[in-house]
């Protein structure tokens, strides 16, 4: 297996566990807030798309569209419903994964992140994957820990 394609499974990996974690809650479970900072499930998940389209469209190529409901800056909570959110995420996933179908992996993005620091660190495609990695990761624990609250469950996603 390729270095390249090693990362894609890793970034797919969690990738699809956040969406296992949510599995089966309905629409007021994914959008209520369980601990004190505010954020909601699906909120999450459509911070995490935003990440995708930030990181490989923005970042990686320079330019990169809205998502369908325009940039409203919401950031980890959303009014819209979970079916449209979750549709939104898998699409810029599959974005996400034709760039890096197409990019050699130390390929210098053409845009920049804001921040100083991250911009520093993601100075090719190889670290922005494993930005993302990290990123989705994080956020699969806060989901975890979400669901916990919501229902009970634990142990959920692929592993």
């Amino acid at each position: 297996m390729t270095e390249k394609a090693v990362l894609q499974a890793y970034l797919g990996y969690q990738r699809a566990s956040v969406v296992a974690i949510i599995g089966g809650l309905d629409e007021a479970a994914l959008h209520t807030a369980v601990l004190p900072s505010g954020w909601t499930p699906i909120g999450l998940i459509e911070h995490l798309g935003d990440a995708e389209r930030h990181w490989f469209q923005t970042v990686l190529t320079g330019s990169c569209s809205p998502p369908p409901w325009g940039d409203d800056g919401l950031s980890f909570v959303t009014p819209r419903p979970a079916a449209a959110v979750l549709d939104f995420y898998r699409q810029v996933c599959a974005v996400s994964d034709e760039l890096i179908a197409e990019t050699p992996l130390d390929a210098a993005p053409a845009g920049k992140h804001e921040d100083e620091v991250l911009a520093a660190q993601t100075t090719d495609l190889r670290s922005i994957i494993l930005h993302m990695i990290e990123e989705t990761a994080r956020h699969a624990g806060h989901l975890d820990a979400a669901r916990e609250l919501i229902d009970g469950r634990t142990g959920l996603g692929p592993r």
